[in-house]
């Protein structure tokens, strides 16, 4: 009888047990999860050309992301893959495994966060008005813009703030950001709208584009970096993301490629 009870007893503490694991899984479960999202020890990162977030200096390989990214993956103990995507299919690549990430100076909105996972905010940004510098100060404001014609990146947040400002009367979508500044530089369009890190870097003197200028603000916002919905890498990689913070990591970063952090 001794016996008997003493085994139920033992059952008992068993099914507790297991029923105190699955209310409250430990770190190590959690980190194991997120690390068998990434297949062969590569995080495989999606991104588009994007100065100065992730662009080819020569034939190097670089950008704020690019080292952003970098930086996180070694925290992490895995290896940075980046493979370049269409941005306006975005989400469905991320759906269908061929990516772990977007990791692309990707503005967080609603429809972001209904479609994917998003990091913690690490950059500001915002949309603005590129357009020729001698044309620039004929125009004060959004409502003095409408008539023109605009362009910007297919799906993007430019593409948005176009439409959020009245101002698609005359709007063109084409596939990259560099695509609408050259539909500027041609005279297809009179006006685009792309994120302000990439109007500083692409039309700063010395450049493909110094013939345009920016100043108009149409949005503010902040860039964060998107996973699959309910991927376990979402918390991992956000706390990477405060380590590289408080060893100055992104500090610099942030410094080398003239960015404002979010963080």
């Amino acid at each position: 009888m001794k016996k008997l009870l003493a085994l139920i007893m033992a059952l008992v503490m068993v099914f507790a047990l297991a029923a105190c694991t699955e209310e409250a899984p430990t770190e190590e479960v959690v980190e194991e999860a997120a690390i068998e999202e990434i297949a062969d020890g590569a995080l495989t990162i999606g991104y588009t050309i994007y100065e100065p977030m992730n662009y080819f200096d020569g034939e190097v390989f670089t950008g704020f992301d690019t080292e952003f990214a970098e930086a996180v993956c070694a925290k992490l103990g895995v290896e940075a893959d980046f493979v370049e995507i269409n941005w306006d299919t975005k989400f469905v690549t991320l759906d269908a495994g061929q990516i772990d990430c977007i990791w692309n100076g990707m503005t967080i909105s609603d429809e972001v966060k209904k479609n994917c996972d998003v990091s913690k905010a690490y950059v500001k940004n915002a949309q603005v008005v590129v357009m020729k510098k001698d044309v620039i100060e004929n125009y004060a404001d959004a409502e003095s813009l409408k008539g023109l014609k605009f362009a910007a990146e297919a799906g993007s947040a430019g593409e948005a703030a176009i439409k959020d400002a009245g101002l698609d009367e005359n709007y063109a979508p084409v596939a990259a950001q560099t695509d609408a500044l050259l539909a500027v530089m041609g005279g297809q369009a009179d006006a685009c709208v792309i994120d302000i890190t990439m109007a500083k870097a692409m039309t700063a003197e010395g450049t493909s584009f110094a013939e345009l200028g920016y100043s108009i603000e149409l949005t503010t916002e902040e860039y964060g970096i998107g996973f699959k919905l309910e991927s376990a890498l979402t918390a991992e990689v956000d706390a990477a993301i405060d380590a590289l913070k408080a060893d100055g990591t992104l500090d610099a970063l942030a410094e080398k490629y003239a960015l404002n952090l979010a963080l």
